[in-house]
């Protein structure tokens, strides 16, 4: 091997070993991020779109005025909503 070829074998063992270590770090913490976001997301979404559950928080002139923001994930939130609960999905969800 020359040289230059250890040099590249020796960054490319220390870009693993950092890109490794990072990711065992930061894994979980990017999760828990996601889940918040997602639970901040239909909450919101609850408060202002709960009429469509039958769950009436804000007057209907500020969820229309929120409607195009919210009508993407519309389908996904009632899924989530109306969806059975069990045990195993607050401990492992």
């Amino acid at each position: 091997m020359t040289e230059e070829e250890k040099e590249s074998a020796a960054k490319r063992l220390w870009h693993n070993i950092t890109d490794t270590v990072y990711g065992m770090a930061a894994h979980d913490m990017s999760r828990a991020a996601l889940r918040t976001r997602a639970s901040m997301e239909h909450l919101f979404i609850l408060i202002t779109m709960g009429d469509l559950l039958g769950i009436p928080i804000l007057p209907p002139y500020y969820s229309l005025r929120l409607l195009p923001y919210v009508v993407p994930q519309i389908a996904t939130w009632k899924r989530r909503m109306l969806r059975e609960k069990d045990v195993a999905d607050a401990m492992f969800g």
